[in-house]
């Protein structure tokens, strides 16, 4: 169930008891015209640091990027995470990789590069296993990259089309945020907490599915209409903001934001 923009609040502040799961690109991270293009405000690092710490580790990003492309941004800090929407998973020393890409994948993103060059401002991110095309610098390519990862799904078995925010995705069809972070909560230091999760895209509605199942905590960032999460906040700015509202001392679940 959609809940309205109108009826959504500004969620708790963190608590002890929560098992955190973060998206990164628009909710801690403010979008940017290209992937590599995002900056990580100084202060980011050592608030995701102390809040992982002050909820014995059950803290994690769940992300469209790779592991290897979370880990790059926020280095040297290297949490929890979920990468590929969930087709990466770490969780301690456990690393479950993403499946190899099958070689048609090769040739589709050499055809999508050649389109990107009717378009300026068209980014087309090799992922490994996946194929991102992003128009946000240049809105009137949003339809011909649409018609052309329609025309290539067929060409790659077992995939589906993945559509966000100005952007486009050719992955692999098994796997989600919402089963990622599934997984994660049968694993210690997750395990028997409140699940919470903030995201801003239409990637995330999996993982605010999964925590309103479990009773916990969906924060939607920005002003999208439709969408399943219960709370909302305004932009990455405000996210931040809400991580860094409980001060240095202990928090508890009736504390205030």
């Amino acid at each position: 169930m959609s809940a309205s923009i109108r009826t959504r609040v500004r969620p708790p502040a963190p608590a002890d008891d929560w098992a955190l799961f973060l998206d990164v690109d628009g909710c801690l991270l403010d979008l940017a015209a290209a992937p590599d293009a995002v900056t990580v405000p100084a202060a980011l690092p050592a608030t995701l640091a102390a809040l992982a710490r002050r909820l014995q580790g059950a803290l994690a990003l769940v992300s469209g990027r790779s592991i290897a492309g979370i880990d790059a941004l926020f280095a040297p800090l290297r949490l929890p995470a979920a990468g590929l929407h969930g087709l990466e998973l770490r969780s301690g020393e456990r690393l479950r990789p993403a499946p190899v890409a099958p070689a048609a994948l090769a040739g589709i993103r050499e055809e999508a590069a050649l389109l990107a060059l009717r378009y300026p401002g068209v980014v087309v991110e090799d992922k490994g296993a996946a194929l991102g095309l992003h128009w946000r610098a240049a809105p009137p390519a949003r339809i011909a990259l649409h018609a052309f990862a329609e025309a290539a799904l067929p060409r790659l078995p077992g995939y589906r089309l993945q559509h966000g925010d100005h952007v486009v995705e050719l992955r692999p069809a098994d796997g989600d945020k919402g089963a990622a972070i599934r997984t994660l909560l049968q694993q210690p230091p997750f395990r028997d907490r409140l699940p919470v999760f903030a995201g801003d895209d239409l990637t995330d509605e999996s993982g605010f599915a999964v925590v309103n199942a479990c009773g916990g905590l969906s924060v939607l960032v920005g002003a999208r209409e439709r969408s399943a999460a219960h709370y909302a906040l305004r932009n990455p700015a405000a996210v931040r903001g809400w991580l860094g509202a409980a001060g240095p001392g202990p928090v508890h679940a009736g504390d205030a934001p």
